[in-house]
């Protein structure tokens, strides 16, 4: 037992005197040695609009890379369409799918204007166009009345509260400053003025015309008056009758050698009287070559 202890107290001295001997390591060695910390993040993180954390990245000091906007910047709707630089038509509110009694409203009868005819008429297509006034082209512009004027088709959600209502032949409008409205799918549409509708006011704005030499009529907004008892009338446009200018809503239309403008149901045709660009309302009648 003695040499079995002698033995073991052997081992033990050899091994405490190998442990003492073994170098001890420096502390640049102990850091190279040591496994890498995990870097912090310095906000390179990204979170998906849905919430879910995206594939991290880090930039120095926290600074994601130029190209990366938020989605608050992505889409701008303010910026994606200026309407104001880019679309020049006055018209821009006109809503097509809305127009649906705009054509049943616009006056089909020209009214004669009792004055005899010094000029021939122009003939064509079975048809005969009769003007006062030599014709003289010049393009169809059309006439921007000012803010509280909209051409046919445009439609409005609201009406102003000066808006009042007219009937005429169990047909209702409303009528605000020399614009007639319908009533449509989750608001109103401009129509063509009514014939028969009687205002006590003319519109702002309002001209007067010649029809002959005993009668004048008052225009505005392509819609003509007349003068009645209760105020003024909504009358046909009458033969003859010159006006300076003509509504947006209208388009040129060649029948053979002449271009008319065509407005409703209505023939202008270009014509130049005291130097300026005029038009005047055509009488068609049928018959001829």
């Amino acid at each position: 037992m003695k040499a079995q202890s002698r033995k073991i107290q052997f081992v033990w001295t050899a091994l405490i005197a190998a442990a003492l001997l073994m170098p001890v390591p420096s502390e640049a060695q102990r850091i190279k040695h040591s496994p890498p910390k995990a870097a912090k993040s310095s906000g390179g993180t990204k979170r998906s609009i849905n919430g879910g954390a995206q594939k991290s990245e880090s930039r120095p000091g926290g600074v994601r890379p130029a190209s990366k906007v938020s989605a608050g910047n992505k889409t701008s709707v303010g910026n994606k369409t200026n309407v104001g630089n880019s679309k020049k038509n006055v018209n821009i509110n006109v809503d097509n799918s809305k127009d649906i009694n705009v054509r049943n409203n616009r006056n089909t009868v020209v009214r004669a204007g009792g004055r005899p005819y010094g000029r021939p008429p122009y003939v064509y297509g079975g048809r005969r166009y009769y003007c006062h006034a030599p014709y003289y082209y010049h393009p169809y512009r059309p006439f921007y009345w000012g803010p509280v004027w909209h051409p046919w088709g445009f439609f409005v959600a609201t009406l102003a509260a000066t808006a009042i209502i007219i009937s005429i032949e169990n047909q209702q409008y409303h009528y605000d400053q020399g614009v007639y409205y319908t009533t449509s799918s989750g608001g109103y549409t401009v129509v063509q003025a009514p014939v028969g509708a009687t205002v006590t006011t003319l519109p702002a704005g309002s001209q007067t015309v010649v029809v002959n030499e005993t009668t004048n009529n008052y225009y505005y907004g392509g819609a003509y008056y007349e003068k009645t008892n209760g105020g003024y009338t909504v009358v046909a446009p009458t033969a003859g009758t010159v006006v300076e200018n003509l509504p947006d809503g209208g388009e040129e239309a060649r029948i053979g050698d002449v271009t008319y403008v065509k407005v409703g149901e209505t023939y202008y045709q270009p014509i130049q009287k005291d130097g300026k660009d005029m038009y005047e309302v055509v009488q068609i009648e049928e018959g001829g070559e």
